[in-house]
């Protein structure tokens, strides 16, 4: 079954599909302006401007409308009855020109993005190729010399070896975290200069064939004082405790509480402030969630991360992740870069 035709038997109204992820999900198009109009018999019509037209033409099983640049304006010509649109990525000013159409606009969320959770074989296969390179592009990495270089200087030098290995691009800027910054979740490289005897966190990822990587390590370089070593201990029970314990039919609650409940045992609950992991795919974020309040139950087929972090101001952080397909009775790690402490020097 197509994806179209997967999409099409959830559906009970039209769905107009605007977030652009979701387009290439399920036709392949990739635009910068674009909307997908899906009926529940599985007609299906393409809207984008002429700069993309010819290229929209070669999508099977859709038909093909060309707009002007402002599509969501042309739309209003053909939209009637009740229409879903995707509320949670359609800005407002759209809506209102949607709206101008007449059409009944009911607003919904997630439909399509149910859909892309569930990762098919091919998919996996890209996600796997795409941890591989991250993995060895890191691998290259330590090999050299940190101490002394500056954060940005290091978070370059991954980029270059991510397109050495075969990267297509990088997943999202990386995060390049040394000393007391590394108690920040998502601190960007600066000029900082790595130091001696600290810890160093690095959360990098690649695009490969469209799919995005997604990993975390933690290095040391040198002996650690003692609350930075018992906070990577922490964090690596923990880690390794909701990887054995993921699988199918478990809620994202659960599942964040499987490293969760071991870190606040050992006292830094209150320094564990984000969720377990989140999703990827064809974005480096996407369903499901697992938190604290997630909504989602995990099904055989999800790509998730999973990513404790314990974080203390002014000293330090780590934070360890691994992405992984869960399958039904347990999960498939796709990354497999070391976990245990590493020091670089």
């Amino acid at each position: 079954m197509t994806r179209l035709a997967a999409l099409a038997e959830r559906l009970e109204e039209p769905l107009l599909v605007t977030n652009l992820t979701n387009v290439q999900y399920l036709t392949g198009f990739e635009s910068s302006n674009a909307a997908l109009y899906v009926q529940p018999s599985g007609e299906t019509t393409l809207y984008t401007d002429f700069r993309y037209i010819e290229t929209a033409r070669e999508i099977p099983d859709v038909e093909v409308q060309m707009t002007k640049r402002a599509v969501m304006s042309d739309l209003g010509e053909w939209l009637s009855g009740r229409v879903q649109f995707e509320a949670n990525v359609l800005p407002y000013l759209e809506w209102q020109r949607l709206d101008a159409s007449g059409a009944e606009l009911v607003p919904t969320q997630g439909i399509v993005e149910e859909l892309r959770a569930v990762k098919d074989e091919e998919e996996v296969a890209k996600l796997r190729k795409a941890a591989r390179i991250a993995d060895r592009a890191l691998e290259a990495l330590t090999a050299e010399t940190w101490v002394g270089r500056t954060e940005h200087e290091v978070a370059w030098r991954l980029l270059e070896l991510c397109h050495a290995h075969g990267a297509d691009d990088r997943s999202f800027e990386s995060i390049v975290a040394s000393g007391p910054r590394g108690a920040l979740p998502h601190g960007r490289p600066t000029d900082a200069v790595i130091e001696k005897r600290t810890l160093v966190t690095v959360d990098w990822g690649v695009i490969v064939d469209g799919y995005n990587s997604d990993c975390t390590r933690t290095f040391s370089t040198g002996e650690l004082p003692g609350r930075l070593r018992e906070i990577y201990d922490v964090c690596l029970d923990a880690q390794k405790k909701a990887v054995a314990g993921i699988k199918a039919g478990m809620t994202g609650i659960d599942a964040d509480a499987l490293a969760r409940d071991p870190i606040e045992a050992a006292g830094y609950g209150a320094n564990f402030g984000h969720g377990l992991g989140h999703g990827v795919g064809l974005a480096v974020h996407e369903a499901p969630r697992l938190s604290t309040e997630s909504p989602d139950t995990l099904v055989a087929g999800h790509a998730v991360t999973i990513e404790p972090g314990i974080y203390l101001p002014g000293e330090g952080g780590v934070r360890i992740e691994d992405l992984a397909i869960v399958r039904d009775d347990g999960v498939e790690l796709l990354t497999s870069f070391p976990k245990e402490l590493i020091e670089v020097g």
